[in-house]
C-alpha cells in the first residue's frame, strides 16, 4: 500500500510540472478507524471508516496553493491537477512562499520509531465488544448507578510525501484507544460523572479493560457529596492528565505565525526568563512509539529535539519556512511534537503532603485564554488539600489570571508524566493563587 500511495503522489507531481507548476509537493495517504460504543451491557455502536486523500501544494513565481482529491483514478487526477495549477497561478504573488530548502531535509532520522503493531489491524469485533463489556463490568453492580459507558477504538494511517526537489518520506502509524465513562446517582437529583481512558500505537499502551473500568468507578465515586469550592487563595495541585491542558493554552501561540500576526504573547521575548526555572519543555518528535513522533514534520523538515521552554527561558518558537523567512527566523518546525515536560522527583501523594491545605485540580469546566496577552479563565473541579490529604469534592471554581504570571508561581513537579497525551506533563503545583467560589 506505501509503494501504491507513493506512485500516485509521483504521478501527481508529473501531472502539475507538466500543468506548468513550478514546485510541487504531494502527500498521499490512507486511514482505517473502527469504533465501538458500549452502553449499559450493550453494544450501542460499531462504525468502520477507509479514506484515502491526496494533497498537493503548488508552488509557481511566489503564488501557492494547497488542493485535495479523494478521486485517484487517472483521468479524474489529471483535471483535477490541471484545474489546480490553473487556479493558483491566478493567485496574487507573495515572495516568501517557495518550496521547502533542500537543506533541511537532508539528513532525515531513520531509526525505528516503534509505531506499527500488526496485532492492532488482527482485532476482531469480538474482542472489541469484549473489551468493552469488561470495561464496564466493575460499575455494573454499584448501587448507584445510573449509566456505565466504554468505547474501543483503533486506526493504522500511511502514506507517503514527494516533492519535485527531491524529498521523499514515508509514514505508517497504527493507534489503540479505549475508556469507560460512569455517572452515579447523587444526593437529591445531582449525578456525580467521571471516567477513564488510555491508548497509545501498540497494543500494549492499553491496560487492561477491568483496569480502566475500576479507575473510572473510583473517580466517579470519588465525586460523591461534591459541592461549590470556596472563593480563597490557595496552593494548587494540578493533576498530571488534566496539566496538559494548561500547557497546551500556554504554548498554543509560540509559533512564528502567531507572531507575525502580532497574535502572541511571545513577540520579541525569545531567550527571556518568563516563567519559574522549574519549567523546562522540550519538543521530542524522535519519542519511540510516541503519540506524536515522526521522522519529518509537514514541511519536509527532518525531525530533532529542540527545547522550547529551558528552565524557565523562552529557547524556541515553532517556525515554519514561510514566517521564518517573514520573521528572519531560522525553521525550527512548523507543527509541535511531543512535548516533554521535565519532571520533578515526588509521587503526587508527597507533593498532596507538602502543601498541606489547598486544592486538586483534577478537571477542567470550559473557559477561554487569550494568546495575545497570556490572559486566561478555567472553569474547574477537584478536591480540596486538607492536613496534607486529598478531601471533599468541590466543583464550580474558577481559575482566572495569566499564564506568565501562573507559571512563574510553579514551585513544585511531580514524578509522573501523563503517558496518554501529546503532553507530556507531571503533576504541577502553583502556589498563591486565587481561586473564585462560593
Amino acid at each position: 500500500m506505501l509503494q501504491a500511495l507513493e506512485q500516485a503522489a509521483r504521478a501527481a507531481i508529473d501531472l502539475a510540472v507538466q500543468a506548468g507548476a513550478q514546485d510541487v509537493w504531494t502527500w498521499a495517504s490512507r486511514e482505517r478507524r473502527v469504533s465501538f460504543t458500549y452502553r449499559d451491557a450493550c453494544l450501542e455502536e460499531a462504525r468502520e471508516s477507509t479514506s484515502r486523500v491526496l494533497e498537493i501544494r503548488l508552488f509557481h513565481e511566489g503564488r501557492y496553493a494547497v488542493h485535495t482529491t479523494t478521486d485517484l483514478r487517472p483521468e479524474r487526477l489529471r483535471r483535477f491537477v490541471a484545474a489546480s495549477v490553473a487556479l493558483t497561478k491566478l493567485l496574487e504573488a507573495d515572495a516568501d512562499r517557495r518550496i521547502t530548502d533542500p537543506a533541511l531535509f537532508a539528513a532525515l532520522p531513520a531509526g525505528d520509531l516503534e509505531l506499527v503493531d500488526a496485532a492492532i489491524d488482527a482485532r476482531t469485533a469480538a474482542a472489541r465488544e469484549e473489551w468493552c463489556a469488561a470495561a464496564t463490568a466493575p460499575a455494573k453492580e454499584h448501587r448507584r448507578l445510573v449509566s456505565v459507558t466504554a468505547f474501543a477504538e483503533e486506526g493504522h494511517a500511511l502514506g507517503a510525501s514527494v516533492s519535485s526537489n527531491g524529498f521523499l518520506g514515508h509514514w505508517d502509524r497504527t493507534s489503540i484507544w479505549g475508556g469507560c465513562a460512569v455517572t452515579l446517582r447523587d444526593e437529591g437529583d445531582r449525578r456525580a460523572q467521571s471516567g477513564h481512558w488510555a491508548g497509545g500505537p501498540r497494543l500494549v499502551d492499553l491496560p487492561a479493560a477491568a483496569e480502566i473500568g475500576e479507575l473510572a468507578l473510583s473517580r466517579t465515586a470519588a465525586r460523591l457529596g461534591e459541592v461549590k469550592g470556596p472563593t480563597a487563595r490557595l496552593p494548587v495541585v494540578v493533576e498530571n492528565r488534566a496539566a496538559s491542558h494548561l500547557l497546551q493554552q500556554l504554548l498554543g501561540s509560540a509559533t512564528a505565525r502567531r507572531v507575525h500576526r502580532k497574535e502572541s504573547l511571545y513577540e520579541g521575548k525569545l531567550g527571556q526568563r518568563l516563567f519559574s526555572e522549574l519549567l523546562t519543555v522540550i519538543d521530542d518528535p524522535l519519542v519511540p512509539h510516541g503519540l506524536l513522533s515522526r521522522h519529518f514534520d509537514a514541511e519536509g523538515i527532518a525531525a530533532r529535539s529542540l527545547p522550547i521552554i529551558d528552565g524557565g527561558v523562552l529557547a524556541n518558537l515553532y517556525v515554519d519556512t514561510y514566517y521564518g523567512r517573514k520573521l528572519h527566523l531560522d525553521p525550527t518546525t512548523g507543527s509541535p511534537s511531543n512535548r516533554v515536560v521535565g519532571a520533578g522527583s515526588k509521587p503526587t501523594a508527597a507533593l498532596i503532603a507538602d502543601v498541606g491545605n489547598g486544592l486538586l485540580v483534577t478537571e477542567w469546566l470550559g473557559g477561554n485564554s487569550d494568546g495575545t496577552t497570556g490572559d486566561f479563565s478555567l472553569g474547574c473541579k477537584g478536591h480540596l488539600i486538607t492536613g496534607g490529604e486529598v478531601g471533599a469534592p468541590v466543583t464550580g471554581m474558577n481559575l482566572a489570571g495569566n499564564f506568565l504570571s501562573l507559571f512563574s508561581r510553579l514551585v513544585a513537579l511531580g514524578n509522573d508524566p501523563w503517558p496518554y497525551t501529546s503532553i507530556r506533563s507531571p503533576t504541577l503545583v502553583f502556589d498563591d493563587i486565587q481561586l473564585s467560589g462560593a
